[in-house]
């Protein structure tokens, strides 16, 4: 019967904050339904956990996890990112990554991991220290919030690490726990793990990076690929920096 099924249902529809009622309006389906499938009174279809997973934009991985814990096969396929079929996504990763030079930008995996990078990102992290990435394993998390990363540097810490905190939160949580996350927290004030509520009511949060009197203050937009029918493509991210002042931005250009 797939039993194990209803209490990710019921996980994964809390998670997002809706109440059966919302998730049924949104999704097409009846609220009794929706209740009879997370009690474990009704079995689901393939094609229902489909259209339940897209309605609660359950990641790729995870609607697999869905489908297998109701007792059908997996759909999506996670491709090695060397897989000669994952050639043209890699292709436009590199392509997005370079077009957005002079200025810093990485793709990174569902773990922070840095997956591909521009050299505006690695100047930057050379700048902060010659061997900062192999220190830090080439990893977003590990090297913002482990104390001999790039802490010292960041003279807005107060503000921006909170809100990184918690939107690693988020992420973690989607992806069933990350155990880096739970390795850092033992190194993280009580500020930085509260939460940064007063932070998200601005539109974008500057990163004010300063070292050996350079200063430079940055801004993250963050791009996926919205369409990926595969796991790895689907848990790819592209986080391109701006220059949130002219001064920085006149620093990069003429880098």
């Amino acid at each position: 019967m797939g039993t194990s099924f209803a209490p990710l249902l019921k996980t994964w529809r809390q998670r997002r904050r809706l109440s059966q009622l919302e998730l049924a309006l949104t999704a097409g389906v009846s609220q009794r339904h929706v209740s009879f499938l997370e009690s474990g009174r009704a079995r689901p279809s393939r094609e229902m956990i489909l259209q339940l997973s897209e309605t609660l934009g359950v990641p790729l991985r995870d609607r697999n996890g869905l489908l297998t814990a109701a007792g059908f096969a997996p759909v999506f396929q996670a491709r090695a990112l060397g897989d000669p079929e994952m050639g043209q996504v890699m292709g436009a990763v590199r392509m997005m990554l370079a077009n957005h030079e002079p200025f810093p930008a990485v793709a990174i995996d569902r773990g922070w991991n840095v997956v591909l990078s521009n050299g505006p990102f690695d100047r930057v992290c050379g700048l902060l220290g010659e061997d900062l990435l192999a220190r830090m394993g080439r990893n977003l998390l590990r090297l913002f919030f482990h104390p001999e990363g790039i802490r010292p540097y960041v003279e807005n810490w107060d503000a921006v690490a909170p809100l990184l905190w918690s939107r690693a939160q988020r992420e973690a949580a989607d992806c069933g726990g990350l155990p880096l996350l739970a390795e850092l927290a033992g190194y993280q004030d009580t500020a930085t793990l509260r939460g940064g509520e007063e932070a998200l009511l601005v539109p974008v949060l500057p990163l004010v990076l300063r070292k050996d009197g350079v200063r430079i203050s940055l801004f993250t937009v963050i791009a996926t690929f919205g369409t990926a029918v595969d796991v790895t493509a689907d848990e790819l991210r592209i986080e391109s920096l701006f220059p949130a002042d002219a001064e920085t931005e006149r620093l990069f250009r003429g880098a």
